[in-house]
């Protein structure tokens, strides 16, 4: 008994220095971060993305298996109320500990970051389908613009939003889709947000140069990135194998040492040489078949910090457009809290008056993107309704596919303690999509989107059909988990 009751006192003294570190730690990252705007009501979730974050930097595996011993929470969902749980971890070792009774947080209070991520995820996706606890967002194709039809057996689906991808057709067809997106609203009584996707800087290969005979880069092969307009200026000894890059500041970034990947990671290299003209890389990684140089393939480079301009003279056009228009932006190749400032710059000089009500989704696809989230977060939700999208595929390229799963799950755990929604990107169902086959892995990947608040899915001929499927998939799952909590309702096989 003595044991125990030193134990317990161990135990009480370790949770208020941890409590403690929660509130200082915490008021030293919000310091370096943007001020919160009143308007929005996000100071409160700013102050428990803080502490949460602060907790995190320790290793609190040893005292969450001590916790677990005596019936206590383990500390391992807090991420939506890191000083409500805290508290009553406290409360309860205080009372088994024989001390004065300290209070426990009201149930109201320690939900009320529940309640604020689902007010947030409904102003940016509109209300949900019943049972389904999760959105489903759908890429319109450009055929949608001309087909009535497909819009409105989305929204009769259940779909939730429509995804426009400002990269590709134009002004006059983002219009009749959003036309028939109304139309299809007035007959099925479902609400359809619009998100926009403003194309943004893109990191592609420009004209080539291969060997006759050949475009294809294997291991062991060496080529050359030049600037737009570069490939004329290549000497003798340059590699036979040689691209534009159509982002020049790449090219004045990058060192030796650096990775670059090409065509969605298919194929990678290691920069071996910097020149005026450009750079040397050597292909290292990747498939033995090696992959294609050809135009307009993606390029990534992990290890250098591009500071470009997020937002290009295309992007600033279509923003005219955008912000009359959609019920909300997603923002290509954000990067920092100043790249989020910039576009509400934009979108307030637009809509002065009425711009907080556009909804700006997160794109995180890049290494320093993915830095700077947290900033990001409370600049972007602290003045308008905001949500984060894992954009896997972009990110994968950038960070490598062996930690994409560990970050995806960082990401959802950083956008809980912030209580903003997050939608699950990339190849969702993309069997089913395109040629209409269910693939067991897929199904798992869309069974494990339920723990988000929103679920996109790409065009394809078949989309109608995996909306279907995911929809009845995502009904179960509501009735099994939320977030990482499992739900205990009655098991039906046994």
């Amino acid at each position: 008994m003595v044991q125990d009751q030193e134990r317990i006192a161990a135990l009480h003294a370790e949770l208020l220095a941890l409590r403690d570190t929660a509130l200082t730690g915490g008021a030293e990252i919000r310091a370096a971060w943007p001020k919160p705007a009143d308007t929005q009501r996000f100071a409160a979730s700013a102050i428990n993305l803080s502490q949460y974050l602060a907790l995190r930097q320790r290793d609190l595996r040893p005292l969450q298996r001590r916790l677990m011993t005596l019936g206590l929470s383990s500390l391992g969902r807090l991420e939506s109320r890191v000083m409500p749980v805290l508290d009553a971890v406290l409360a309860s070792l205080a009372t088994m500990a024989g001390g004065p009774a300290l209070p426990y947080p009201a149930e109201a209070d320690f939900f009320a970051g529940e309640a604020e991520l689902a007010a947030r995820s409904a102003a940016v996706v509109g209300p949900l389908s019943p049972p389904r606890a999760t959105a489903l967002l759908v890429t319109c194709p450009s055929e949608a613009a001309d087909d009535p039809g497909m819009i409105h057996g989305l929204a009769s689906a259940g779909v939730e939003a429509l995804r426009i991808n400002c990269a590709h057709d134009d002004a006059e067809a983002w219009g009749r889709m959003i036309a028939h997106a109304r139309s299809a609203e007035a007959a099925t009584g479902r609400k359809l947000a619009i998100l926009m996707d403003l194309a943004g800087p893109k990191v592609r290969t420009g004209e080539t140069r291969c060997p006759e005979g050949t475009s294809r880069l294997l291991p062991g092969y060496r080529f050359a990135l030049v600037r737009p307009g570069g490939l004329a200026d290549l000497p003798p000894d340059a590699p036979a194998f040689a691209a534009e890059c159509l982002l020049p500041e790449a090219i004045d970034a990058l060192q030796p040492g650096h990775r670059v990947f090409i065509d969605d990671a298919k194929a990678g290299g290691t920069v071996v040489r910097c020149a005026p003209w450009g750079v040397v890389a050597e292909i290292d990684r990747g498939r033995e078949r090696g992959v294609k140089l050809k135009r307009k393939k993606g390029l990534s480079f992990p290890d250098t910090d591009l500071l470009v301009f997020p937002l290009t003279d295309k992007d600033l056009r279509d923003l005219d457009f955008v912000a009359a228009h959609a019920d909300g932006i997603s923002y290509s190749f954000v990067q920092s809290a100043e790249d989020v400032a910039l576009l509400q710059e934009e979108l307030a000089r637009r809509r002065p008056d009425t711009w907080q009500a556009l909804s700006l989704v997160l794109k995180i696809e890049t290494s320093r993107g993915l830095r700077n989230l947290p900033p990001m977060v409370v600049q972007a939700a602290s003045r308008q309704p905001t949500a984060i999208m894992i954009a896997r595929g972009d990110l994968a390229a950038e960070i490598g596919f062996a930690r994409t799963a560990e970050i995806q799950e960082e990401i959802l755990w950083i956008a809980e303690a912030a209580r903003v929604p997050v939608i699950w990107a990339t190849q969702v169902l993309e069997s089913l999509i395109r040629k209409n086959i269910k693939a067991r892995g897929e199904m798992t990947d869309a069974a494990m989107a339920a723990r988000t608040e929103c679920v996109m899915l790409n065009k394809g001929p078949h989309v109608l059909e995996a909306v279907r499927q995911l929809d009845r998939l995502l009904s179960r799952m509501a009735e099994h988990q939320y977030k990482k909590t499992p739900r205990l309702r009655r098991l039906a096989t046994w």
